[in-house]
C-alpha cells in the first residue's frame, strides 16, 4: 500500500474495538456485535478530523458571575466531552485553548486556518472582539453559548448575517450531547475533502466530476472495465465460495438465485474490496443499468452484494452510477455515521406517505457496530437474475431522505417508517414512510431525478449546519 494505514486497517481503527473488524476478516460485514453506533469516518484515511476547540472568557469578567472560576468552567466540559468520546474518536481536538483577547486569537490564526471547523464555547461576558477575530479565520465556527454566558448572541445574530456570517452558527443550549452535533459538520466536510469514489462506468460527465472537486475536493475516478474484470478475475475461488456460505447462511430464505449466481455476486464483492483498498477508495458506484449492465452484470455478476457488504462495513457501494447519490451518501455518512439506502418513490396519498423502494437494501442502517436487518437473496425484480439483498429495516424508525442537486440545492424530506411492504410488484427492498408534511406536496414538488438517499434518523439540524458551512440551499420538498 501507498501509505502506512491502507483502507482496511482504517475501517479496523475507525470502529474502534469492533470484534468484527479484526485482522480485516470479510467476516466485518456479518458479525459486528450491536453496541449502538460508533461515528466513523472512511474519508479518514489520511488524517483523523481536525478541530479547534475554543474557550472564550475573560476571567474576572462580571458576567455570568464576577466570581466564577474559567478554569472550573473548562473542567465542566471537559467531563462533557469525556462522555460524548465514542461518537469524538475520530477528532483530533488541534487547538484546545482559553482565549480571553483578540492577540491572542491573532498568534493562533496559522494553526486555525487548518482545522475543518471550530468549536468556540462561550464562557462570559465581554468576548465580543474575540468572536469577531475568529470568525475572520474564514473556517466553519459553531459558538456554543448556554444561558447566562454572555449577551454576545445579540451581536453574533447580526454578525450571522452580514458577509462572511456564513461561516458563523450558535447553538444557545444546555444539552451538551449538541457538543457532538456541532462537529458533525466538520466530520461531513472532512469526509468530502479526503474522500475518493471509484465509478466503474464507461462515461462520466466531466463537469460534474470537476464542480464535485472544486467546491468540496473529492476525487471521483472513473475504472475502465478491464481494471474491474481483471480484479475480478484475481480473487480466489475459495474465498468467494466462504463469502457465499456466509450470505447464504445468513439469509431468511433463499428466493430466486442459484449457488452460482451467489458465487459470482460474492467474488464481485470481493473484487471491490480489493480495488478499493489498491485504489485507496472509500466508495464505489457502477453504471449497471447502463454502460456496465452486459459486459459486467450480465457477464460476470451484480454489484448488490458487494455494494451492501462495503455499506456494512462504513464504507460505500452505489447503484446505478448515480453520482448525487454518492455525493449524498457521504455527506449524510460524515453526519450520523451511518450509511444510506439509495432509492425512489411511489405515492399514496391516502396514508401520507412515500414508498421508498429499490432492489439492493442496506443491512446495517445503524451503522458498522449496529445490528444487521434480515434479508432475503432475491433477483433483480427488473431484469429476474443476478443476487441482491432485500432488506427489512425498521418499522417505527425516523428517517432522512434527500439529493444534492449538482451543488445545491440540497432536497429533502423527513418522515417515520410505517411497514416493510412484502409484495412482487416493484423493488424487492421497500419501507413505507409516513411523511413528515404533505406527501402531494412532496410530489408536486419533486425534482432532480428519480433517486434519493435515505439514512436513519432526522439529520435537519446536522444538515442545517453543513449546507451553512456550504453555502448550499436547503429545499424541504414535503
Amino acid at each position: 500500500m501507498k501509505t502506512e494505514m491502507n483502507r482496511r486497517r482504517f475501517v479496523q481503527f475507525a470502529a474502534a474495538g469492533c470484534a468484527s473488524c479484526i485482522g480485516g476478516s470479510p467476516l466485518m460485514a456479518f458479525g459486528a456485535s450491536p453496541k449502538g453506533t460508533k461515528i466513523i469516518s472512511p474519508g479518514c484515511r489520511k488524517s483523523k478530523v481536525k478541530v479547534a476547540l475554543l474557550y472564550v472568557g475573560v476571567p474576572g469578567g462580571l458576567y455570568p458571575n464576577p466570581n466564577i472560576k474559567i478554569q472550573d468552567e473548562m473542567k465542566v466540559y471537559a467531563a462533557q466531552f469525556a462522555k460524548l468520546q465514542d461518537q469524538l474518536r475520530d477528532v483530533d481536538f488541534t487547538v484546545d485553548i482559553l482565549v480571553s483577547n483578540v492577540d491572542q486569537v491573532k498568534l493562533l490564526k496559522d494553526r486555525l486556518k487548518g482545522v475543518d471547523g471550530i468549536l468556540a464555547i462561550h464562557l462570559t461576558l465581554g468576548t465580543g472582539p474575540v468572536f469577531r477575530e475568529i470568525l475572520s479565520v474564514g473556517r466553519p465556527t459553531v459558538v456554543f453559548s448556554p444561558p447566562y454566558a454572555g449577551h454576545e448572541w445579540h451581536a453574533l445574530t447580526a454578525v450571522r448575517r452580514q458577509k462572511g456570517g456564513e461561516n458563523l452558527e450558535c447553538l444557545l443550549t444546555t444539552n451538551y450531547k449538541q457538543l457532538a452535533v456541532a462537529i458533525r459538520p466538520f466530520r461531513a466536510i472532512h469526509h468530502l475533502r479526503e474522500a475518493k469514489v471509484l465509478n466503474v462506468a464507461a462515461r462520466q460527465g466531466a463537469a460534474y466530476v470537476k464542480a464535485v472537486k472544486d467546491k468540496f475536493g473529492t476525487e471521483i475516478k472513473q475504472v475502465p472495465l478491464e481494471h474491474m474484470v481483471a480484479a475480478y478475475n484475481a480473487v480466489d475461488d475459495r474465498a468467494a465460495k466462504d463469502e457465499a456460505k456466509r450470505w447464504t447462511k445468513g439469509a431468511r430464505k433463499i428466493v430466486e438465485p442459484t449457488s452460482e449466481e451467489i458465487f459470482k455476486s460474492c467474488k464481485m464483492a470481493l473484487a471491490f474490496e480489493a480495488l478499493m483498498d489498491e485504489e485507496e477508495a472509500t466508495v464505489i458506484a457502477v453504471d449497471c443499468y447502463g454502460t456496465m449492465y452486459q459486459p459486467l452484470c450480465h457477464a460476470y455478476a451484480y454489484p448488490c452484494i458487494g455494494f451492501t457488504r462495503l455499506n456494512d462495513m462504513g464504507l460505500g457501494g452505489i447503484c446505478q452510477s448515480d453520482l448525487p447519490c454518492v455525493m449524498t451518501y457521504i455527506i449524510f455518512q460524515g453526519l450520523s455515521g451511518r450509511p444510506g439506502f439509495t432509492c425512489n418513490p411511489t405515492f399514496d396519498f391516502s396514508t401520507n406517505s412515500a414508498t421508498l423502494i429499490h432492489c439492493l437494501g442496506t443491512r446495517k442502517m445503524d451503522g458498522p457496530d449496529g445490528p444487521a436487518a434480515r434479508y432475503n437473496l432475491r433477483s433483480v425484480m427488473e431484469r429476474q437474475e443476478g443476487v441482491t439483498p432485500q432488506v427489512r429495516m425498521r418499522i417505527g424508525q425516523e428517517v432522512t431522505t434527500g439529493i444534492l442537486d449538482q451543488m445545491s440545492p440540497l432536497l429533502y424530506f423527513t418522515g417515520k417508517i410505517t411497514a416493510t411492504p412484502e409484495t412482487e410488484r416493484g423493488c424487492r427492498t421497500k419501507i413505507a414512510v409516513k411523511v413528515d408534511g404533505s406527501s402531494q406536496k412532496l410530489w408536486r414538488n419533486w425534482g432532480s431525478g428519480i433517486h434519493r438517499l435515505t439514512c436513519y434518523g432526522d439529520l435537519r439540524q446536522e444538515l442545517e449546519l453543513f449546507c451553512r458551512f456550504k453555502q448550499i440551499e436547503m429545499i424541504n420538498e414535503a
